[in-house]
């Protein structure tokens, strides 16, 4: 280029230097309220300002409303020296650090009534109020964010409800988002705060965060101009040396900010850095750059809005430029806002001392001035209201949060490694499995989650274990086939190997060794070089961080509830690049999640629901309860009430066993008859004495299953088994019971005081078959045939009632807790205690089957004795929803669950399917008032109701002791507790 040529450039960068500061319309992010109202405050106010007072307006000082924990000097950001620099030199913003929403809403309505000029309130809150304040929602940080693939609706929608929250806080300005293209693993200040190492993805993903922020009203500040991305070096502790091409600089670091200017950006934060590269000054950061300020942001990438300092007491900048000094530097560099200025008044007059040297002119401070006025009146500080302090948390903390961060999170999962596709399990039936978390003094949420779908035994490694506590998990984990490894880092930093201790990589390299390991990794991703040998897993997932979301989602995608999608934002190493991710299918298992993702509201459903079962407990219907309601195969809610007594105070708990009585029928007979019925082993039009031989020639002997199956054969109810082994004086007839246990009474009926004749269930049947048939043809429910599907089960399958169950469905469900006799597995504070008993068996029943025919199988029938939890239950009715399949097996075909759940007799009046109760054609209340024709279920004695509504996709479990002490207690029938809940569920649905 010539002189004529240099000339030239320098006489048309001077002309539109000028133009451009005359400007007196407001930035283009601006424009939009730009109202006369506006412009007629802003006049207003900056006509009142003195000189001092335009050049306080540049400046933002540090608070924190709560001083004992405050990591910024609290000397500079003690309350009372803030107050004084409001009061005293005008100063036009505050940034926010440590605190709490409560304290930090008190003081921010107290600083603005003490502000002649209303306040711009920021903060840095890059991944939710929670980056600086406690009680708050604390969104995924910005690399978790990275690895969503497709559409970025969600970071909008986040960007969106932080942007409310901060209002709500009294906020006006997020120093967010991190902009930086992060292509340095050894980044100690950056790293997971950026969206990762893809310009294009770093660009697309800021601009939907900026924008779901700024649509709502929240002043944003994009960081850290010119790009902080590649660099070792902390600019809080020195300065960084960015040694890179202008033209790399151009086409990589700028990319993202060029981005989110061209999308309107509202504010950009520069960076403490030095850049030869753009600016030859030795040891100038670019915060006091003008070629980096003035030239290339302002000029050449045609930036209108704000542009923030970083904080000033950073090393980064003080090292070489003393306070004060460095923040006239700064404006003179073309800076609107100096941030954390330590010495205002220093500042003040070394910014004086440059208008008076001609450094910079007071026009261009004015103009700055009103540039800042522009913006608090763009942030709705020309109509000023304090914060309203009133249900401060609860609108901090909407539900509408908690769904973002599941949904964030569940698409940011990433499988590293998947050898032979072993995630997500499947074959639950032939697994044994430890869950290990290191890094965990108790247990997680992790270990938690993983444990709603099978059986799995909790160990823990704290991070600092000694010798002995590893050896003592060590001596125990060769009896599994298969270990689910949590790595729990508590760091996020290089500094610190992201938490990983010494005695945690010693450990995880020997569980890895065993080639029987998943290993999830919740910590940064660059963590996975500090973890040797991570190629010898079975499967290795990636959650980028530990919360309790990382976790909870993690062990539902190891079991198939949710897919794999995420790929990694970052080059970790060469074994794991950037974009490493393997998808994985959901295998329909129950997902575990809120009301909101079912587009219901958790305050309404669960007021609403606690609502019935406080008062069903308070009104002694049943001492306590657990309801749990899922939708679409995800269950959002599960909550236990009241206690296993009226009298006692151990509380119920989700886990909790109970006696489910008569959906026995349907949660093992019907089950296991759907079965047979399916390999065509069981016929419904045959008869009785096809599959019972030994009834043939008794009246029931042509009597054909459909018939029986639906209550419409003509058995009578029930026989009273134990009265029919008495004596009229109250013995116990010959064969029958004996109060002591031998080789003729070998099996207990209950405890160690009553035992049954050997063969006794000879007896029974035999009552059974000799008993009369009713006169009149119609609807009679009945146990009797109930009684004696166990025998057709072991006759037609060659296996036990029970272990058929347990080997073809329980155990690949997952559904391990359902079993009959539970006190063989439980301890006795995990089952639910039913009646007192005080006609047969004279004792408190507790583990022992409620019902007495029942009892006198030994605990093993097909019309009662099934014992479980709610969510193992609510496994297998989920398989019917979803017709027959499960956990990535079709175990039962659609065509059973059509034909089992269908009304057989509907012309008759009957409601019945095969073995499930239907809805009345009239509502008569055995069914929720809403249900839908196809919808099928049952009610137990004991005070159970389970119920699946395939039109609404919804299953529901309701659990109760309402037995307890007496049978006589109806009250959860007359009160109509159970449908009443899942009505609850109904008529929010109805109502969107």
């Amino acid at each position: 280029m010539t002189r004529h040529h240099l000339a030239l450039f320098s006489l048309l960068f001077l002309i539109t230097f000028t133009a451009k500061a005359q400007i007196s319309t407001p930035p283009g992010f601006l424009q939009k309220n730009n109202t006369n109202a506006s412009r007629q405050w802003v006049d207003s106010v900056f006509a009142t300002l003195t000189p001092d007072e335009r050049i306080a307006q540049l400046i933002m000082v540090a608070a924190v409303s709560d001083t004992k924990r405050a990591l910024i000097d609290p000397k500079t950001s003690d309350p009372t020296v803030v107050e004084k620099l409001i009061r005293e030199n005008k100063v036009g913003g505050i940034v926010f650090f440590q605190g709490g929403p409560m304290p930090q809403a008190r003081l921010t309505n107290y600083y603005q009534s003490i502000s002649k000029v209303p306040l711009l309130v920021a903060m840095d809150a890059e991944f939710g109020l929670a980056m600086r304040i406690d009680s708050t929602v604390r969104y995924p940080y910005q690399m978790t964010l990275g690895a969503i693939q497709g559409n970025n609706d969600l970071i909008y929608e986040m960007g969106a409800q932080l942007a409310k929250q901060a209002r709500r806080l009294g906020m006006h300005i997020n120093f967010a988002p991190v902009a930086d293209v992060n292509n340095n693993p050894d980044n100690p200040v950056i790293s997971f705060r950026s969206f990762g190492e893809n310009k294009y993805k770093v660009a697309e993903k800021a601009v939907a965060y900026m924008r779901g922020m700024q649509d709502n009203g929240l002043l944003t500040s994009a960081k850290h101009f010119p790009g902080h991305g590649d660099t070792g070096t902390d600019s809080h502790y020195d300065l960084p040396l960015i040694p890179h091409s202008a033209q790399r600089i151009d086409s990589l670091e700028l990319y993202p900010f060029r981005a989110l200017i061209d999308n309107g950006l509202s504010g950009m934060m520069i960076a403490h850095l030095s850049i030869p590269a753009l600016d030859k000054t030795p040891n100038l950061p670019s915060t006091l750059s003008k070629p980096i300020i003035s030239n290339l942001l302002r000029h050449q990438l045609g930036f209108e809005g704000l542009i923030y300092s970083d904080a000033m007491n950073m090393k980064g900048v003080t090292k070489y430029f003393p306070n004060g000094k460095a923040d006239a530097m700064g404006l003179e560099a073309g800076m609107d806002l100096l941030e954390f200025t330590e010495d205002v008044n220093k500042s003040i007059a070394e910014i004086k001392k440059s208008i008076a040297e001609g450094k910079i002119t007071q026009a261009e401070i004015d103009r700055r001035c009103r540039k800042v006025l522009e913006a608090k009146a763009w942030a709705g500080l020309n109509h000023y209201k304090p914060v309203d302090l009133n249900n401060l948390y609860e609108d901090l903390n909407p539900k509408a949060a908690e769904l973002t961060n599941r949904l964030l999170t569940e698409k940011a999962l990433t499988i590293l490694k998947n050898d032979n596709s072993i995630l997500p399990l499947r074959e639950l039936d032939t697994l044994k499995i430890a869950s290990i978390s290191l890094g965990a003094d108790t247990i997680t949420t992790f270990q938690n989650t993983l444990g709603l779908y099978t059986t799995v035994d909790h160990f823990q490694i704290p991070a600092k274990a000694t010798a002995a506590q590893i050896e003592a998990v060590r001596s125990k984990l060769n009896a599994y086939n298969l270990l689910l490894v949590g790595v729990h880092l508590g760091s996020i930093s290089p500094r610190t190997s992201y938490g990983l201790t010494e005695p945690m990589s010693a450990v995880l390299q020997e569980l890895i060794a065993t080639k029987k390991a998943v290993v999830s990794v919740f910590g940064n991703p660059y963590a996975l070089n500090k973890m040797p040998k991570t190629d010898d897993a079975k499967a290795l997932v990636m959650a980028y961080q530990l919360t309790p979301y990382t976790q909870d989602l993690s062990a539902q995608l190891i079991f198939g509830a949710i897919p794999a999608l995420g790929k990694l934002p970052v080059t970790v190493n060469a074994q794991y690049p950037y974009h490493a991710g393997i998808e994985t299918p959901a295998l329909g298992r129950l997902k575990y999640t809120i009301p909101e993702e079912l587009g219901l509201d958790s305050k309404v459903i669960t007021f609403k629901i606690d609502s019935i079962a406080n008062m069903a407990v308070a009104q002694k219907a049943t001492p306590g309860c657990v309801v749990q309601l899922a939708k679409d195969g995800k269950v959002f809610f599960r909550k236990a009430y009241g206690k296993h007594t009226y009298e006692g105070s151990q509380p119920v708990k989700v886990t909790d066993l109970y006696d489910l009585a008569s959906v026995t029928k349907i949660t093992a007979s019907t089950l296991a008859l759907m079965s047979l019925w399916d390999q065509k082993k069981f016929d419904l039009d045959a008869t009785m004495k096809d599959y019972l031989p030994d009834f043939e020639g008794s009246n029931k002997a042509d009597l054909q299953w459909r018939r029986v199956l639906t209550h419409s054969a003509r058995l009578k109810a029930f026989i009273v088994l134990w009265k029919e082994a008495q004596n009229a004086d109250g013995s116990w007839k010959k064969k029958t019971f004996s109060t002591k246990q031998s080789k003729r009474y070998p099996t207990s009926v209950v405890g160690d005081s009553l035992f049954i004749f050997k063969n006794y269930d000879k007896t029974i049947f035999k009552a059974i078959r000799n008993s009369p048939l009713n006169e009149k043809e119609g609807y009679v429910y009945s146990d009797l045939s109930f009684i004696l599907y166990p025998q057709i089960v072991k006759r037609l399958s060659g296996e036990g009632f029970e272990d058929y169950l347990k080997n073809h469905y329980y155990r690949k469900l997952g559904a391990n807790t359902l079993t009959f006799n539970p006190k063989r597995f439980y301890k006795l504070d995990d089952i639910v205690p039913t009646e007192r008993d005080t006609f047969f068996r004279m004792t408190q029943l507790h583990g022992q089957v409620h019902d007495e025919a029942a009892a006198m199988l030994g605990g093993l029938s097909g019309h009662a004795g099934l014992f479980g939890t709610s969510n193992d239950v609510m496994k297998v009715w989920q398989m019917y929803l979803q017709d027959g399949y499960y956990g990535g097996q079709q175990l039962l075909s659609k065509d059973a669950l059509i034909e089992f759940t269908r009304y057989q007799y509907p012309e008759e009046g009957s409601r019945r399917g095969i073995g499930f109760d239907k809805p009345t054609f009239k509502y008569t209340g055995n069914a929720p008032r809403y249900a839908s024709p196809s919808s099928f279920g049952h009610t137990g004695y004991t005070g159970i109701m389970t119920w699946a509504d395939p039109a609404w996709g919804l299953n529901y479990v309701f659990f109760s002791n309402r037995v307890y002490p007496t049978r006589d207690n109806n009250k959860i029938s007359a009160m109509n507790i159970r449908t009443s809940i899942m009505d609850v569920v109904y008529e929010q649905l109805l109502k969107k």
